[in-house]
């Protein structure tokens, strides 16, 4: 009785630690179709670039960069890079027509994959100047940036 107890104690805190791993996921460094950028680029490129916000509605109104537009990343698939852009969803008729415009888009920083999945899909859609914040809203704030 004692080896099944053990056993089971030792099962739970593997798939306890293993759910901790799984939602402290890191974003990529890098992705394909989009330029990384830090908050200092969007600062000096206010006005030039249009800013759009991945997090959820309730985030946004607490706090963003001046200027973003809100269009959350309603999240249903997997953290990782082969997620299947098909579970989530977004409200796309925000973003520009014009597939040509210079977008940035950020979330909650280097393991919130909001905005990561947000740029795949607009690349997949055919934008093609797309910007990556990928310290998110967190680097906007570390750098003392004014905030709406």
């Amino acid at each position: 009785m004692k080896k099944v107890l053990v056993v089971l104690l030792v099962m739970s805190l593997c798939l306890i630690a293993g759910q901790t791993m799984a939602a402290k996921v890191m974003t990529p460094e890098s992705l394909d179709g989009a330029t990384v950028v830090d908050a200092e680029w969007v600062k000096q490129n206010e006005g030039k670039v249009m800013v759009f916000d991945a997090r959820k509605k309730g985030e946004y109104v607490e706090g963003h960069i001046p200027g973003a537009i809100s269009v959350p990343c309603k999240e249903k698939s997997e953290k990782s890079v082969d997620f299947d852009p098909s579970k989530d969803k977004w409200d796309m008729s925000k973003y520009p027509s014009d597939k040509n415009a210079s977008i940035v888009v950020y979330c909650n920083g280097v393991k919130c994959w909001k905005s990561y999945k947000s740029i795949v899909r607009l690349a997949k859609d055919g934008y093609t100047n797309l910007y990556w914040l990928r310290d998110g809203f967190p680097g906007w704030q570390e750098k003392g940036y004014t905030v709406e």
